[in-house]
């Protein structure tokens, strides 16, 4: 594929031409690329020119490291692209319309950026990335204490519930057990009424 065929191909994919970063992660494209070598001499990788001449990589990593073959680059190959040999790993220009390989790179989505993915501001104003990050824990503590509350006024009812019902049991029982004293001491002087009576007659 050609330079800008690979570019798309890339975007497609979610990430862009390969950026080389420092002398451990060329090592490492280096010993993959040679296991390629019986399909293509070389690779594309995101490194261009711009229209001021400034050598960038495509993803807008810093270019801290750079792995050039001897001779490499020439000031009047502007307009060139830029491959990873398969065989030596030194990178060449070459004419975009090349037909060679493509490393593509991904960015990694690290769990504690989530928060900057939900608010994209954060990345251009700090401060307001400090405050949306605030509203976020306030709406989680207000989310917990919330729940918290509810939990515990669920089980203040329910004791509640189980007091008033055995006090409402105690009550029965003592209403039943003075009403049962009181036909007792009824049938007494009923009976006693009646033992007079027999005597009298």
């Amino acid at each position: 594929m050609s330079w800008a065929q690979s570019v798309t191909q890339c975007i497609q994919s979610g990430g862009t031409l390969t950026s080389i970063e420092d002398p451990i992660e060329s090592n490492f494209l280096i010993e993959h690329a040679d296991l390629h070598t019986s399909k293509t001499s070389g690779f594309w990788i995101g490194i261009y020119r711009n229209v001021n001449g400034q050598l960038l990589w495509q993803d807008n990593s810093a270019l801290d490291f750079v792995n050039w073959g001897e001779g490499q680059p020439l000031e009047d190959q502007l307009d060139y692209c830029v491959e990873l040999s398969a065989s030596s790993g030194y990178w060449s220009v070459l004419p975009c319309s090349s037909q060679k390989g493509f490393i593509c790179k991904k960015p990694k989505i690290n769990p504690f950026l989530f928060a900057l993915y939900l608010f994209p501001d954060a990345k251009k104003d700090k401060a307001n990335g400090h405050l949306n990050m605030w509203i976020l824990l306030t709406l989680v503590l207000i989310i917990l204490l919330g729940m918290g509350f509810m939990i515990y006024f669920a089980c203040r009812i329910r004791t509640r519930g189980q007091t008033a019902r055995e006090e409402r049991w105690y009550s029965t029982q003592t209403e039943h057990s003075q009403v049962l004293p009181e036909r007792d001491k009824e049938s007494d002087s009923t009976n006693d009424t009646e033992k007079n009576e027999h005597s009298v007659v």
